[in-house]
């Protein structure tokens, strides 16, 4: 019998996993980290697989597990492995569904802005002498060193050694850092930016799973601007917004 391939990590697949699982289907679901297992339920019709895939590997995990379809719902900003397995199913002639989870509608608060870069944020003058809070993923906190003495610059992270260790060594004290994972609490959210007495926040658009629309709200309740950068631009063969949508295409 095929399965499918769900390529996870983020709180949809996780409500994927399940609709497959109770659709009949059987699912090989992977994700890049030993915590995000934990996301999915223990039943004998799901294997949860960690760690990252590579392109040279993906020939011998589609027959080890007898893939015959592949969604994939990774998170919107992590475009390598959606590349890989865009190719993959050209290659190998195996039907590819992307699930993207939906954008969140623009606040009309003339201080918010949206950037199309990491790039034309760091290369204009909206950080200086801002206290920023950054709630871009550890991976881009890199891109900010240079502007450590230009701004005060805080940074939430995800609770391991790895993002720690980046953040650290991009400059960031550990005053200046929080390491939790999300959906991180209104409550807390909002102590933390006081706490701290943000004045910018900087963020990925990643939907109302990653948190965005609360952002825009506390940022307008606080009175502070929010700069959201938008999502890398991809084309995917096949693409929904729906997750029943997304679990019929795999039963089809």
């Amino acid at each position: 019998m095929s399965k499918v391939w769900l390529i996870g990590g983020t709180s949809e697949s996780r409500q994927l996993a399940q609709g497959l699982v109770e659709a009949g289907l059987e699912c090989v679901v992977t994700v890049t980290t030993e915590s995000a297992r934990s996301l999915y339920p223990n039943c004998p019709q799901l294997t949860v697989k960690v760690g990252k895939l590579q392109a040279s590997s993906l020939d011998e995990f589609q027959r080890s597990h007898h893939i015959g379809v592949i969604l994939d719902a990774s998170h919107p900003w992590a475009q390598q492995i959606s590349q890989q397995a865009i190719a993959f199913s050209e290659g190998s002639n195996i039907p590819y569904m992307r699930y993207e989870r939906p954008p969140v509608t623009p606040s009309e608060c003339d201080r918010n802005l949206t950037l199309d870069s990491f790039a034309t944020l760091l290369t204009g003058d909206y950080l200086s002498n801002r206290r920023v809070f950054l709630t871009v993923g550890s991976q881009r906190l890199p891109l900010f060193q240079p502007w450590q003495h230009q701004a005060t610059l805080f940074a939430r992270v995800l609770p391991s050694i790895k993002s720690l260790q980046i953040a650290q060594e991009a400059g960031f004290s550990s005053d200046r850092l929080i390491a939790i994972r999300p959906p991180v609490p209104e409550a807390l959210e909002l102590a933390l930016w006081q706490h701290w007495q943000i004045s910018l926040v900087v963020t990925k658009a990643s939907g109302n799973a990653g948190g965005e629309a609360m952002k825009r709200q506390l940022c307008d309740r606080l009175g502070i601007p929010l700069i959201t950068i938008t999502r890398p631009k991809m084309t995917y063969p096949q693409e929904t917004h729906d997750i029943q949508e997304a679990i019929n295409f795999c039963c089809s």
